[in-house]
């Protein structure tokens, strides 16, 4: 408390004495008891309203003692139970975390992991995932700046995120408690599989195989690939123990239109653990074409290699880059892309009036926009000599397919000629241009369909520059990539709007993430935010069937489908206020990739514990861990003093005081006939 306020309330008290005395004192005929007492009555009250408006602070001090935090993260994953240790890790956790030397030490912090983080003190190794990488980020923000102990009860064994060893903070020590047996077994296993998702009709597609051994002998194994009673390829591979691993490339022919499921297993005479790990099945779309694409171009600029780039880093598409007089055959193509056309294009445009093919127009400083405006009545054009650099501003409103915004705000602006560009018909813009700050009300890129016919227009040269661009933003090229296949994906088909448009995948791994998303649109084609969509999944084999909502996020509804068994599914997406529904089916091939492992990872533990000078402990040491906890001397509990300072103003019971005196001083007043 203040000088100030001291001497404001001993001031408080001389005035309220003053007061009282005055009033019952120095007025009164007599000096009664009963004056006393209501000037007594009267002197707190007076006293507690100047304290009130004085409102000094009460300050009380409170110590605390403020453990350290012991976490106790444990592996709910199912490999854990996989290799037999769900017991003991049941049973490790309740010894560590129930010792009493250890509460009173540490302030005991239970956790959880597989594919997420959380708190926990049940477990029931079921997760699908383990990612020991998100033990380190979780426990950093929780408890901040301070040095505490993490006791791990895991396998070692991370089947997604990044590489634990090194996430952890090295002044912070770590102590793994190992769960499963570390006896070294034989066992091979195919360790990964890599295969695209799509191939083409009638010709092969690769599948590269990597194989992995464990043992101390010599061994041959049987490698196989099969599709149903067929087998398609098998070779004998030999291990030994300086070899370990190996690589095979098998070519598969794609003889069948559709999804085709396959089986690869390797085989052995020697007796394994784990046989589990010895077939993996994986899927590949087979389609019957392909989507050819023509860049008609009469000069030769960066943007045309940018373009073919993007377009063929999806295998369905192949692009072919062509002058305009040379172009022989417009009907082995499916998008013919116009780069600057000029007058040396007439005989190209003039072909595809009846070939019917659509096209994709990109402008620039050397467009003749007065050919242009005489091939096609999209857009009007109204252009100078002079050069002009566009910004794009996205419209989040376009729904002609959806597309998300990769940041065209903050590409390089692309170079046309300066001018006013107006549109005519049925146009969707995508992309806005505006000159430095200022919008100019004309496209950038838009689309258009009429009578069955799609066209695309890109406003302006130097395209490079925005795959560039987002590939120094974001360490790769896919999201512009993506953008530019959603744009030839748009071309290469004449189908009808839908009202409903559900995309998905033919198929998914077992313990991936499932998401299937959903666009429904209007009467009028704009995208609906109050649709109501909901899918009926149903399992072919077993006829069980859920059902789910879809969720709407930004232009689109979703849902996602976790813990779906193996197996084949028919679906159906339905919008429950126009009755709509969009039928599918997919297939969720069996692979649980936690139960590919023999053993713990030993090797990544002791390094971890190496790293962060911990020390990795087996079951039977448990004992041995608590002592090292219990005898560290880095770990002690801070004594803290904690402080409240709490207005008096807050204090409920002074006005209740107040109320009081001055009611019971009235009310002694009126009985004796005092007022």
């Amino acid at each position: 408390m203040t000088l100030n306020t001291t001497l404001l309330l001993v001031l408080s008290l001389l005035i309220a004495g003053g007061l009282s005395f005055f009033q019952y004192y120095y007025k009164a005929k007599n000096n009664s008891k009963l004056n006393l007492f209501l000037a007594f009555l009267r002197f707190l009250s007076i006293f507690g309203l100047l304290v009130l408006l004085i409102n000094p602070m009460m300050t009380r001090n409170t110590l605390e003692i403020v453990k350290t935090p012991l976490a106790i993260v444990v592996d709910n994953s199912i490999s854990i139970d996989f290799l037999k240790g769900k017991e003991t890790a049941t049973e490790l956790y309740r010894i560590v975390s129930e010792n009493s030397e250890l509460k009173d030490k540490f302030e005991i912090q239970s956790y959880q992991f597989d594919s997420e983080f959380q708190q926990s003190e049940q477990f029931d190794f079921k997760g699908k995932q383990t990612n020991l990488d998100n033990i380190s980020k979780n426990l950093k923000s929780i408890n901040k700046n301070i040095d505490f102990p993490t006791v791990i009860i895991t396998d070692g064994n991370q089947t997604t995120g990044n590489d634990y060893v090194f996430s952890f903070d090295s002044a912070k020590k770590v102590y793994p408690l190992v769960v499963g047996d570390t006896t070294a077994f034989l066992d091979l296993k195919i360790n990964q599989l890599n295969v695209n998702k799509y191939a083409f009709y009638k010709n092969k597609f690769p599948v590269e195989v990597f194989l992995q051994y464990s043992g101390n002998k010599s061994v041959t194994a049987s490698f196989s690939i099969s599709q149903g009673n067929s087998v398609l390829s098998k070779q004998s591979v030999s291990f030994s123990p300086s070899k370990k691993t190996a690589v095979l490339n098998v070519l598969l022919p794609a003889d069948k239109v559709g999804t085709q499921f396959f089986k690869a297993t390797i085989l052995s005479p020697e007796k394994e653990k784990n046989n589990y790990n010895n077939s993996k099945q994986f899927a590949v779309e087979v389609l019957d074409q392909k989507t050819n694409v023509a860049i008609v171009s009469a000069i030769n600029h960066p943007d045309i290699g940018a373009l073919k780039r993007s377009i063929e880093s999806n295998a369905q598409r192949k692009v072919t880059i062509v002058k305009p007089n040379d172009i022989k055959s417009l009907s082995d193509y499916n998008v013919l892309i116009y780069y600057q056309p000029t007058a040396a294009f007439q005989t190209v445009f003039e072909n595809n009036k009846s070939a019917g093919i659509n096209t994709f127009i990109i402008t620039g400083t050397k467009t003749d926009f007065n050919f242009l405006n005489q091939q096609q009545g999209n857009l009007v054009f109204k252009i100078s000599g002079q050069k002009e650099d566009y910004l794009a501003q996205f419209n989040s409103q376009f729904n002609l397919f959806a597309i998300d915004n990769i940041g065209f705000e903050n590409f390089p602006p692309l170079e046309n000629g300066y001018g006013t560009v107006s549109t005519t018909g049925n146009v969707s813009v995508l992309l806005s241009s505006k000159i430095r700050n200022i919008d100019t009300n004309s496209p950038l890129l838009a689309f258009a369909e009429n009578q069955g016919r799609r066209s695309a227009f890109l406003l302006g040269e130097n395209s490079w520059k925005w795959r560039m661009k987002t590939n120094v933003d974001k360490q790769s090229y896919d999201e512009y990539d993506v953008f530019i296949d959603k744009t030839i994906q748009f071309l290469a088909s004449n189908n009808s709007k839908k009202s409903l448009v559900v995309n998905h995948e033919s198929f998914y791994n077992s313990g991936e993430a499932i998401e299937i998303t959903a666009q429904y649109f209007n009467k009028n084609y704009e995208f609906d935010e109050k649709a109501r969509l909901t899918i009926s999944i149903t399992n072919i084999k077993t006829k069980q069937t859920k059902n789910y909502d879809l969720l709407k996020e930004n232009n689109s509804y979703k849902v996602s489908l976790d813990g779906f068994p193996a197996g084949s599914y028919q679906f159906t997406v339905k919008e429950l206020n126009s009755k709509t529904s969009y039928s599918s089916h997919l297939d969720i091939l069996d692979f649980e990739i936690e139960k590919q492992f023999v053993n713990p990872d030993l090797t990544k533990l002791n390094q971890l514990a190496s790293q962060t000078e911990g020390k990795v402990f087996m079951p039977n040491q448990v004992s041995d861990l608590i002592k090292v906890l219990l005898e560290d001397e880095s770990y002690k509990a801070v004594q803290k003093n904690n402080v409240t300072k709490t207005p008096f103003i807050d204090w409920i019971w002074l006005l209740v005081l107040i109320a009081f005196t001055l009611a019971v001083e009235w009310f002694v007043r009126k009985y004796n006939g005092m007022l």
